[in-house]
């Protein structure tokens, strides 16, 4: 039954919906979709746009670093180590090579 002092619950039976729980995913995943968009844009953004979406991973990782496996939602893959140094090589990799690649002519 659902009233109105009752929650959602998970149609797969999972337990209640909590969708406040997910927000360092919604966090980082918009931030990367704003960096692709903003280097999609033109020639003379694409570097701003990868530096955005490495600073996101960045961010993931700090943020799958700080918080508790619980709070840490679907950010929480694998291990912490995994999730942490996944993130952290990946963005990275991503800041490096936007500032390593030559400007195109």
């Amino acid at each position: 039954m659902s009233g109105p002092g009752t929650r959602p619950r998970d149609p797969a039976g999972g337990g209640l919906v909590r969708p406040r729980r997910q927000w360092p995913l919604l966090l980082v995943s918009a931030l990367v979709l704003g960096g692709v968009v903003a280097a999609l844009l033109g020639p003379e953004t694409w570097r701003a746009g990868c530096m955005v979406v490495g600073g996101a991973l960045v961010l993931g990782a700090l943020l799958r670093l700080v918080l508790s496996t619980r709070r840490a939602g679907l950010l929480r893959v694998r291990s912490k180590a995994f999730d942490v140094g996944v993130m952290l090589l990946a963005g990275g990799a991503v800041l490096v090579l936007s500032v390593v690649v030559p400007a195109g002519r």
